[in-house]
C-alpha cells in the first residue's frame, strides 16, 4: 500500500465529488472503503505505487456519496464521475490565519497493545485495538489536538461512534475498522503545525477515508 507523503508548504487543494448512490454501487461496485481508495487513486493519474498526497472522506448524503479530497497536487475528473458532480479549489493560504475554527473528524482511533513473539521477545509493531469507551476517545482527541497545533473547547466536544467498517482487498484479505467522528470548535496554538496537522490527517487508517480534518472559521 502506498505511504502518505510528508507535507510541506505545497499549496493544499479540496476537490468535492458527489456520485449518486445508484452509480457507486451498481455501475463501480463500490463495496467498502478499499473501493473508494482504489477508485480515488484514479483521479491521480493511476499513480499506486508512488507516494500518496492525498487524504480522503466519504460520507452519506440523502442522494449520494459525498467524497472529499484533500491533496498536494491537483486531482483530474476520473472518468466514472459525472462533469457536473467534480469540483476543485486551491485553498488560500489566508485561510490558515484564523484563530479559531469549527471542525469535523471522521477517524480510526486506535491503540497499540504489546504482542510477545514465542520466544520472549517484543514484536516491533505490536497489535492495534479500537477505542471505544468515551473517557479514552476524548483522551485520544485532546493528546492528537496537542500534537497537531491546537486546542479543542472541551464544551463544544461531540463523540458520534458510526459503527465497524469492513472492506475486503481480495478474496483472501479482509480487514475492519472502528469509525467515530469528533466534532467541535477548536483554537489554534500554532498557527504551522495546525496548517500542517490539516494537510497530513490525524489518526490511522487514512488510505481508507479517515484522518482529514475538516474545518470551517469561526466569525471572529
Amino acid at each position: 500500500m502506498s505511504t502518505l507523503t510528508t507535507p510541506s508548504a505545497a499549496t493544499l487543494h479540496l476537490t468535492q465529488i458527489l456520485l449518486p448512490y445508484e452509480d457507486a454501487i451498481r455501475l463501480l461496485h463500490i463495496r467498502d472503503s478499499y473501493d473508494w481508495h482504489q477508485r480515488i487513486w484514479q483521479a491521480f493519474g493511476g499513480r499506486e505505487t508512488q507516494s500518496r498526497d492525498f487524504i480522503i472522506r466519504v460520507d452519506q448524503k440523502e442522494e449520494a456519496f459525498r467524497v472529499l479530497i484533500l491533496s498536494q497536487s491537483p486531482p483530474s475528473k476520473p472518468d466514472w464521475c459525472p462533469t457536473d458532480c467534480f469540483g476543485t479549489k486551491l485553498i488560500p493560504e489566508d485561510f490558515f490565519t484564523r484563530s479559531a475554527y469549527r471542525f469535523s473528524l471522521l477517524a480510526n482511533p486506535t491503540k497499540k497493545l504489546r504482542v510477545d513473539l514465542a520466544d520472549g521477545s517484543r514484536k516491533k509493531n505490536g497489535r492495534r485495538v479500537p477505542l471505544v469507551q468515551r473517557a479514552d476517545l476524548e483522551a485520544w482527541i485532546l493528546r492528537k489536538a496537542q500534537a497537531g497545533g491546537f486546542v479543542i473547547n472541551p464544551d463544544s466536544l461531540r463523540i458520534l461512534p458510526r459503527g465497524r467498517e469492513f472492506f475486503h482487498k481480495d478474496s483472501t484479505s479482509r480487514g475492519t475498522h472502528t469509525a467515530v467522528e469528533f466534532q467541535g470548535e477548536l483554537t489554534v496554538a500554532d498557527p504551522v503545525q495546525f496548517r500542517l496537522t490539516v494537510a497530513a490527517g490525524i489518526g490511522s487508517a487514512k488510505a481508507f477515508g479517515f484522518g482529514l480534518l475538516v474545518v470551517a472559521p469561526l466569525n471572529s
